[in-house]
Formats: structure tokens, C-alpha cells, sequence
């Protein structure tokens, strides 16, 4: 048995639905990413949706530290940062952009 195979057989079935309207355009794209990815639209858009999601929320996650680690978190927030010379001089010099 495949792994996708044992992942369908250990999932819950899908019961809530997400409508979606786009341009004619947009849904031909999404048709040939998809087809390319040896998907359906519907798994192409989760899954590109669910990746979105967590990576827009990675840095919101919670993290309890006892108290000693605490103070040792604070304490290396509240040092001064190190030196870094040859990031000083990138950061003089002119951008390409400009």
C-alpha cells in the first residue's frame, strides 16, 4: 500500500466545503499547476492553501518557558547585538535600485 493510500485510510472524511469564483484565466492556470503537479485542482488549491496558512502563522505560535529560561530568553533579547563589519559595509553601500 502506498503512503498516500495510508494517508486517505487514516484521514476523516472531508465534510466542510470551500467555494471559490476566479476568472477564466486564473482557473486554466491553476488547471495546468495542477496537472503538472499530478493533482486535481481541488488538492492543488489545498494544498498550496494549507502550506500558505501555516507559513502565515509559523511565527504566531505559542511557547511557554519555565522561569529560568524566561530570564534567559529576556536576557539574550535584551543583549546588545554583535558586531558585524562586513554587514555594516553591505548596508553603506548603495543599493542597484537606486
Amino acid at each position: 500500500m502506498t503512503l498516500a493510500a495510508r494517508r486517505k485510510l487514516a484521514e476523516p472524511a472531508k465534510s466542510e466545503r470551500i467555494e471559490l469564483r476566479t476568472t477564466s484565466r486564473a482557473k486554466k492556470l491553476l488547471a495546468r499547476a495542477a496537472a503538472v503537479s499530478d493533482k486535481n485542482v481541488t488538492e492543488f488549491l489545498l494544498d498550496a492553501g494549507l502550506a500558505a496558512a501555516e507559513a502565515a502563522l509559523m511565527d504566531r505560535r505559542l511557547f511557554r518557558l519555565d522561569e529560568a529560561r524566561w530570564q534567559e530568553f529576556n536576557k539574550a533579547l535584551d543583549r546588545a547585538p554583535a558586531r558585524k563589519p562586513a554587514l555594516a559595509r553591505l548596508l553603506a553601500e548603495k543599493s542597484v535600485l537606486e
